[in-house]
């Protein structure tokens, strides 16, 4: 097996460079994943892929991109769009300020009546960071400007052998990128982060570029946290078709505004039984969930809450953990 040509980030001289590109983008027009996003020239289209997939998985982001665009087909249909309606739209994909700063990117866009054109003016954006602006930037106006993601990240350790700062791995990655194929160039590099170059198990035997790589097979495990576990009890309260809802403060840093059921303490000195049991995970936490038919008292205190109708729960922002437990349910789809 050839020697590794990258030794260094300074050794990156134009044979290596071009002979490096060739290969990755050779690799990427062949064997690159069919996504409903691929392909796409509308940076509408391509800021709401790459915001959608932060911290998301691909196979969960393929059907809601499809749904959200049926619903919201252009920036102008979601700047017009209420928050609430965003909301729900985007309810089960968590870490629900995305779609907010979605929703206020969308309106920001509509009022100069014009779409950012480059990185600089995509970043000023409301929670647009410097990934995303990059991405869309490449992608939609071929701006030659690299992207690093932790795929990306994972790449270039490998390529030079060792993790570089943030910064440097930046430049390296803006020193390979193609200039005339950004947007590819930089979805190839991400692909082969996401599908080859893993981080427990590379498939070192499928890498376009292996020749080129200077550290191979798995990484160094990184010690993890161990996740904490922790109960919630909810009430569940039903009217000929209704459920009754409570919406989080507004103030709340986790879901502020969202509708969920009523939550309340785990019943003590007594042998009454939930009548359904759910898990549920969010970050580092793992919940088991217990729903109880609410109590009279709950029943005949609307003003603490609203009645919904069951066919209007869909239209609801509901927190992912509520509408997980209403489809278990059986009370919507």
């Amino acid at each position: 097996m050839p020697a590794p040509i990258f030794s260094d980030t300074s050794t990156f001289d134009t044979a290596t460079r071009n002979r490096f590109r060739q290969r990755l983008l050779r690799w990427f027009d062949r064997e690159q994943r069919t996504l409903p996003w691929r392909g796409e020239r509308d940076p509408y289209r391509i800021l709401l892929s790459e915001i959608m997939l932060q911290q998301t998985r691909v196979a969960v982001v393929e059907e809601r991109y499809r749904l959200f665009l049926q619903q919201f087909p252009t920036v102008d249909r979601l700047a017009q769009a209420s928050e609430e309606s965003v909301l729900a739209a985007w309810s089960g994909l968590g870490y629900y300020r995305r779609a907010r700063s979605l929703h206020a990117a969308a309106k920001t866009i509509a009022q100069n009546n014009s779409f950012p054109g480059s990185s600089t003016a995509l970043s000023e954006l409301p929670g647009v960071g410097r990934y995303t602006a990059a991405a869309v930037a490449s992608i939609a106006f071929d701006e030659p400007v690299a992207v690093v993601d932790g795929n990306v990240q994972r790449v270039i350790g490998r390529i030079i052998g060792k993790q570089l700062p943030v910064e440097k791995c930046w430049q390296t990655a803006q020193e390979l990128l193609h200039p005339r194929r950004p947007g590819d160039f930089n979805q190839a590099m991400m692909e082969l982060g996401a599908v080859v170059c893993l981080p427990a198990s590379p498939t070192c035997e499928r890498c376009p570029v292996v020749d080129f790589c200077k550290l191979r097979g798995a990484a160094p495990r990184i010690a993890q946290q161990p996740r904490k576990k922790a109960t919630l009890t909810y009430l569940l309260a039903q009217k000929k078709d209704s459920i009754f809802l409570r919406q989080r403060a507004r103030n709340l840093s986790l879901m502020p505004g969202m509708w969920e059921l009523p939550e309340t303490k785990q019943p003590k000195g007594t042998k009454r039984k939930p009548f359904l049991q759910v898990r549920h995970s969010i970050t580092n936490t793992d919940y088991s969930v217990h729903v109880f038919q609410a109590s009279t008292q709950i029943r005949g205190n609307p003003k603490s809450g609203r009645w919904v109708a069951s066919p209007s729960l869909k239209e609801m922002p509901l927190t992912g953990l509520t509408r997980k437990i209403l489809r278990a349910l059986g009370l919507m789809s």
